[in-house]
């Protein structure tokens, strides 16, 4: 096959020409219930991220921090359900312990994002309460609507639609007698985005952290802002898809009227301005916007922005996640690299993203012989990283059994198909060493139940091996940290359908050259037959587990043999032949 060849240039006008922050970062995300407990009471807490600052920041060298929902919830959706958005849930601590941890991360340069949970709120919140009793001030600040009478008399939800936790997305209101939408759990009663009140309230919720010294947001659920408007007083039913036969499941439909709808995009414009007004008032660094959208890869860059409006920084790329699977070939995952580069506009920032707390474990959906392999990738691609926190240990999901099943998602199944369904198995305690609870938590009993395999994965562990997981990591983000991978070019070439070569290159600097070998079987490679001008010696940067690389050690050029399923990261002085 043809190689591609790309030189990607990140330093594109003005908006990018000083390098900005969050241009080349690392961004670790913890889910805070399962990070650090520092109270015993078995569940983790912002007190317990502070305790991990150091950690994270000199010892990972992560960049930014995002933290999974914090605000107050009575925690049907384990805190997306949020009961008041300018509040912090009473297990995770207090507003104060926010601003400290806030400061602590200033001090550190280590940036902290939240999350922003703008879809939906809790059926718990004063808002859906005073709607639900239809106060004139927010009697459509939900989506409401009376149903549809049938021919035989009876009251049915005025549409078709489906929940994304299954069943019908309408729940019906004793008390306003009405129904309204929810499209995640019926305690998720779905925000009204064409009342102006609430776009107003929700920029409101933006400045009020932004105050608190926090230096973004990752935006939750984007596609699912916006839905068709009723014709005739009738809101329209979709399509089904063909892809299943079960009415419940939300596959079973075409979401064309209740997903990435274009007013969805503008409003992500809108928060983006409300950030760059708030940096100007208050003379910050720059403040960033992370998305999540399972769409398509032209929405994923329209979120970007236009020529006219920014948007999103950082639109999550689902593009490689979503087509990346344990069997993938070298040519697979070169091939999703590729459709995402081509389709980047030149001023835009690439980003990099395998796992996160709604998909499995790196090591479990992909394979743990490619844990190293993946991160390698992540962190040696040009442009921004996403790592899920335990990534750097090769955490692996853990599995709960239905009786201690707490996902929603699941929950809303049965016993039989709730594994299909399950988050629970990624969102596990993490492994700081091999005491009680895997040093999460002093308490034996943890809000979901840790890995049995603790004393053989962990911190502690990792940290004092002569390699390890934790140490490849470790200097892959040291790496990152020097110019070549954050202003060098980027030469990709597919060398068979298991091999994968890249060169990143800064001229009168260095040459970084990584191989990513997807075969099941070892491959030797002649560096000097895939680039022309190499350095004439390349020392190891780092390589997989599986090889038997050294660490800074010089190696030859002309037969790099590789391990199965391994990866390597070289690097070679500005001097070439």
């Amino acid at each position: 096959m043809r190689s591609l060849v790309f030189a990607l240039l990140l330093v594109t006008g003005i908006a990018l020409a000083k390098g900005q922050w969050w241009q080349h970062a690392n961004f670790y995300q913890i889910y805070p219930r399962s990070f650090k407990d520092s109270d015993g009471d078995g569940v983790g807490d912002l007190r317990g991220v502070m305790e991990k600052v150091g950690y994270l920041k000199h010892e990972l060298g992560i960049d930014a921090i995002w933290l999974s929902p914090i605000f107050k919830s009575p925690m049907a959706d384990f805190g997306y359900d949020i009961s008041d958005f300018k509040d912090i849930h009473e297990e995770f601590g207090t507003i104060a312990d926010l601003e400290n941890l806030a400061a602590e991360c200033r001090k550190q340069n280590l940036k902290l994002i939240l999350d922003f949970v703008p879809n939906h709120s809790s059926d718990e919140h004063e808002f859906f309460q005073k709607s639900e009793a239809k106060d004139p001030e927010y009697a459509d600040y939900y989506v409401w609507h009376p149903g549809k009478i049938l021919p035989n008399g009876t009251r049915a939800p005025p549409s078709n639609w489906i929940s994304v936790f299954r069943g019908s997305a309408w729940q019906w209101s004793e008390k306003r007698q009405e129904y309204y939408l929810h499209q995640f759990v019926a305690k998720q009663p779905d925000l009204n985005y064409r009342n102006q009140k609430v776009v107003d309230d929700m920029k409101d919720v933006l400045r009020f952290w932004l105050e608190k010294n926090v230096d973004g947001f990752r935006i939750d659920a984007l596609p699912y802002l916006f839905e068709s408007l009723p014709v005739n007083d009738v809101y329209p039913d979709e399509e089904k898809s063909g892809l299943t036969d079960d009415p419940d499941n939300p596959a079973y439909l075409i979401h064309n009227h209740t997903t990435d709808l274009d007013e969805t995009f503008d409003m992500v414009y809108q928060w983006r301005a409300v950030l760059e007004e708030f940096k100007a008032s208050h003379k910050t660094d720059d403040l960033v916007l992370l998305t999540e959208a399972y769409t398509s890869l032209d929405n994923i860059i329209r979120i970007y922005g236009s020529e006219q409006k920014e948007g999103s920084q950082v639109p999550f790329n689902f593009e490689v996640l979503s087509n990346t699977f344990k069997e993938s070939t070298g040519e697979d995952f070169y091939n999703n690299i590729m459709r995402f580069m081509n389709a980047l506009p030149s001023n835009r920032v690439a980003n990099w993203v395998l796992g996160n707390h709604d998909n499995k474990r790196i090591a479990s959906r992909l394979g743990v012989e490619r844990a190293d392999l993946y991160n390698i990738a992540l962190n040696t691609l040009p442009g921004i990283a996403i790592t899920y926190y335990g990534e750097e240990l090769a955490m692996e999901d853990v599995y709960i059994p239905w009786n201690q099943t707490v996902d929603p998602a699941a929950c809303n199944s049965n016993p039989k198909d709730f594994m299909i369904y399950s988050r629970d198995p990624a969102r596990t305690p993490f492994h700081w060493d091999d005491s009680t609870s895997a040093g999460f938590s002093t308490s034996a009993n943890t809000w979901l139940p840790v890995s049995p395999n603790y004393k053989t994965i962990n911190y502690k562990l990792q940290q004092s091996a002569p390699r390890s997981h934790l140490k490849i990591f470790k200097s892959l983000l040291r790496l990152r940290k020097q110019r070549t991978l954050r202003e060098g070019s980027f030469d990709m070439k597919l060398i068979d359908e298991n091999l994968i070569v890249y060169k990143r290159e800064l001229a009168e600097v260095s040459t970084v050259v990584v191989i990513l070998n997807f075969a099941k079987t070892s491959q030797t490679i002649d560096l000097p037959k895939v680039f022309s001008g190499l350095p004439l010696q390349f020392e190891v940067i780092t390589s997989s587990m599986q090889t038997s690389y050294v660490d800074g050690t010089i190696v030859d050029r002309n037969a790099i043999t590789l391990a199965a399923e391994a990866a390597i990261v070289l690097e070679g002085s500005a001097k070439h032949d």
